[in-house]
């Protein structure tokens, strides 16, 4: 089992940014293709972003394109938002993927997330 430990949330004003991390303590992430998720409360766990094991291939949702950008070193995966909005405001999650070579799919590895408030 992969411990994941998100950190970086926080509160924000509208059209500011934060960076969210995602770690595995005492351990690389380089063997994983991972995604950010989020969920607002009442609503339905969504896709955020993903990114293969290499970095060189990275997929977005529709809310987030050109707002978010993720990346990765081999012991953190990170998650840079700009631009944020009030419909922004989740709970952020990473997962981790121990099975795809090139792209992504969802693991079973999830983290507690972390809680991001969009909010003037």
């Amino acid at each position: 089992q992969v411990q994941l430990t998100e950190s970086g949330g926080g509160l924000v004003q509208p059209g500011g940014s934060l960076r969210l991390s995602c770690a595995a303590p005492g351990r690389t992430l380089s063997r994983y293709a991972m995604g950010w998720f989020r969920q607002a409360p009442g609503k339905e766990r969504e896709f955020v972003a993903a990114i293969s094991r290499s970095g060189t291939w990275t997929y977005y949702g529709d809310s987030v394109n050109g707002r978010f950008t993720v990346s990765r070193e081999n012991a953190k995966v990170y998650l840079q938002m700009d631009n944020l909005k009030p419909t922004d405001t989740a709970v952020y999650l990473c997962n981790a993927d121990p099975a795809s070579d090139v792209h992504y799919v969802i693991g079973p590895h999830w983290g507690q997330g972390t809680h991001v408030t969009v909010s003037s």
